[in-house]
C-alpha cells in the first residue's frame, strides 16, 4: 500500500474567507504519449491555439479565455529533478470545455465533420449539456453547453 504524503493541511489551518482567494484555473494538463499528434488534435478545435510548436515532450495551447491546455509526455513529466515538481498520470484523463450559449450543437457537427465519434451527449438537471470525444491519447474530452453543476 503506497503511503500518504503530509501536505500540512488540516481544517484548522483553512484560509479566512476575507483572504486572497483562488480565481479560476490558469493552467491543465492532459497526458499523452503521442504529444505532437494529442495537440494537433487540441490545435484542430475551434478555439485552442498552439503557443509553439509541440515537441515529443510537451506541447501549449492558449484557450479564449485566456487558460493553457498543456500536453505533456508522462514518462518525461515524471521524471526526478525537473525545473518543476514531477508529475504525470496513466490512464484516461478528462477535460471540459465551456462553449458558447446555443453552440454545442454545431460544434458537434463539426467534431462529427472532423471525423469523431460523438461518445456520449449528456442533458444535466440544471439544463446544461455537453457531449462527449476521445483525443488521439484517448483522454475523455467534454464540451459543455450551460450549467452542469449547482451554482
Amino acid at each position: 500500500m503506497r503511503e500518504a504524503r503530509s501536505t500540512g493541511w488540516s481544517r484548522s489551518s483553512e484560509v479566512s474567507a476575507s483572504g486572497p482567494r483562488i480565481l479560476g484555473v490558469y493552467e491543465t494538463v492532459l497526458y499523452s504519449s503521442d504529444v505532437v499528434a494529442t495537440a494537433r488534435f487540441y490545435a484542430s478545435l475551434p478555439g485552442p491555439r498552439l503557443l509553439e510548436e509541440p515537441d515529443d515532450f510537451s506541447a501549449a495551447l492558449r484557450l479564449d479565455d485566456g487558460g493553457v491546455l498543456l500536453v505533456f509526455d508522462p514518462l518525461r513529466s515524471s521524471a526526478p529533478d525537473r525545473p518543476v515538481p514531477s508529475h504525470g498520470a496513466t490512464g484516461s484523463g478528462h477535460v471540459a470545455f465551456r462553449v458558447e450559449a446555443g453552440a454545442l450543437d454545431a460544434l458537434a457537427d463539426e467534431l462529427r465533420s472532423l471525423g469523431l465519434e460523438i461518445e456520449r451527449e449528456v442533458t444535466w438537471n440544471q439544463g446544461g449539456r455537453s457531449v462527449y470525444v476521445r483525443d488521439p491519447a484517448g483522454n475523455s474530452v467534454e464540451f459543455v453547453e450551460g450549467d452542469a453543476w449547482p451554482p
